[in-house]
């Protein structure tokens, strides 16, 4: 049984005691003796374990983990000090540097976002070694959709962070009478010049939370 050691147990004992999430548990089990699989079976549910959900003020929506040697660890968009900074990721640094001047760090951890409230959940949570989607439609998806759907029936607002078709597709799961959703394209070099940079998604969201009486997030980061 998953022990997240926080508020998200409760919330998701039920997806985790289901059918579907035991073929998936089983489908793991077997991937993970068989194959190179990422992040690290101890990492998966990272996200969970660093935000708990009544600490959540945003959440950016990853699609899949890394499938590269020693980059995914649970966190989406993210990768461990000492490994090369993903391209998307490089474009999100020079986003924050246009909105707020921020000088980018010299490493892809972001860590210190999880824990001041951003929620950095990928729709997929496994992968094969250099095989992108090779978990897709394993019951992933309804795991994350549940999250998703029980942070929309949060009463504080929150801020849904969508970029690129597949996180753009989960809108429809969010109360945005509530909640602010802000959607652009996906920040991979194949998409950014065409509406994620300048899409100033950091500074909105921040400015929704004041206004809402919540304390704006700290987006830089330490070294």
């Amino acid at each position: 049984m998953v022990r997240l050691g926080n508020d998200w147990d409760a919330l998701l004992k039920e997806e985790f005691e289901s059918p579907y999430y035991k073929e998936l548990r089983e489908f793991l089990k077997q991937e993970y003796a068989t194959h190179t699989i990422h992040p690290d079976m101890y990492d998966i549910f990272n996200a969970f374990r660093l935000t708990p959900y009544h600490k959540v003020k945003a959440v950016i929506l990853g699609q899949d983990p890394y499938h590269g040697k020693n980059q995914a660890h649970g966190l989406a968009f993210s990768v461990q000090k000492g490994v090369d900074i993903p391209p998307s990721l490089v474009n999100i640094y020079k986003e924050l540097n246009a909105e707020f001047g921020f000088q980018p760090p010299h490493h892809g951890y972001l860590g210190q976002w999880a824990e001041r409230g951003v929620f950095l959940l990928n729709t997929v949570l496994t992968v094969r070694d250099a095989s992108p989607n090779s978990h897709k439609n394993k019951g992933w998806e309804r795991f994350t959709d549940r999250a998703i759907s029980l942070l929309s029936q949060r009463e504080e607002p929150i801020v849904f962070l969508l970029w690129g078709a597949n996180a753009r597709s989960k809108a429809k799961l969010i109360d945005q009478s509530k909640h602010l959703v802000l959607q652009c394209v996906h920040p991979s070099p194949l998409s950014a010049y065409n509406g994620f940079f300048g899409c100033n998604h950091f500074r909105l969201c921040n400015q929704f939370l004041t206004e809402k009486g919540i304390q704006p997030i700290d987006w830089s980061l330490d070294e």
